[in-house]
């Protein structure tokens, strides 16, 4: 099957699987919040994907690998998925039988928009910084000819993919108007650490120059703080 066939098979069952994470929980079409989500943020993930087709399939056909080699990685995408997809259901779960209306109080509607600019933000740095490394991958590893990439949002910090993944995780809950699914969102955050310090061992026994890299780009996550 060529990458592109591939590449719009698995855009394709990420829109459906997103629709049905968020829709099928609430049993409703009026989970506006979702709506919101499924087309801002769901919709620039395939509009990225299919300008990374064109603009580097390397990296696409990169991004299409998820079988990871390392044990410690098969361990974070076990626990990765335990998390993430009863996380992205509960929101949908709290719209129908309303645990945060009664429980706590409606999320209010500038916090949801606060939530979906967080989201977006996130993933347009994980798309800056995809756009700027060409071995930006799904699984951790280093390969023949791979060089250290130090400009960009990586001057910022030695792990701006994770930086915006971190955002988008901790915006969603708030995107999709659910106090109580944000404990489930931040279990996933001890897990993005634990594969970036996991990630960080290998690259400075294997890649040439980050042990340097480091010493000049101090933080690896926040800027200013770790």
């Amino acid at each position: 099957m060529t990458l592109t066939a591939r590449t719009v098979l698995r855009l394709v069952y990420i829109a459906v699987a997103s629709a049905a994470l968020l829709f099928l929980p609430a049993w409703s079409l009026h989970f506006w919040q979702g709506w919101i989500y499924l087309v801002v943020i769901v919709g620039a993930w395939v509009i990225f994907s299919l300008w990374l087709l064109r603009a580097d399939p390397q990296l696409m056909e990169r991004r299409l690998q998820t079988q990871e080699i390392e044990p410690a990685q098969k361990l974070f995408q076990k626990v990765g998925a335990a998390i993430f997809y009863p996380a992205m259901l509960l929101p949908g779960f709290d719209f129908r039988f309303g645990w945060t209306r009664g429980w706590l109080a409606p999320v209010p509607v500038w916090l949801v928009l606060v939530g979906q600019a967080a989201a977006l933000a996130g993933s347009c740095i994980i798309f800056w910084t995809m756009a700027k490394n060409s071995f930006a991958g799904q699984t951790i590893q280093v390969e023949a000819g791979q060089r250290l990439i130090s400009d960009g949002p990586y001057a910022v910090v030695r792990h701006p993919f994770y930086a915006g993944l971190m955002m988008w995780v901790l915006g969603t809950p708030f995107a999709l108007g659910s106090y109580v699914a944000v404990p489930l969102f931040a279990l996933l955050v001890p897990l993005i650490v634990y594969r970036l310090v996991n990630e960080e061992k290998m690259l400075v026994c294997e890649l040439a120059g980050y042990v340097e890299y480091c010493g000049r780009t101090r933080f690896r996550l926040v800027p200013g703080v770790w």
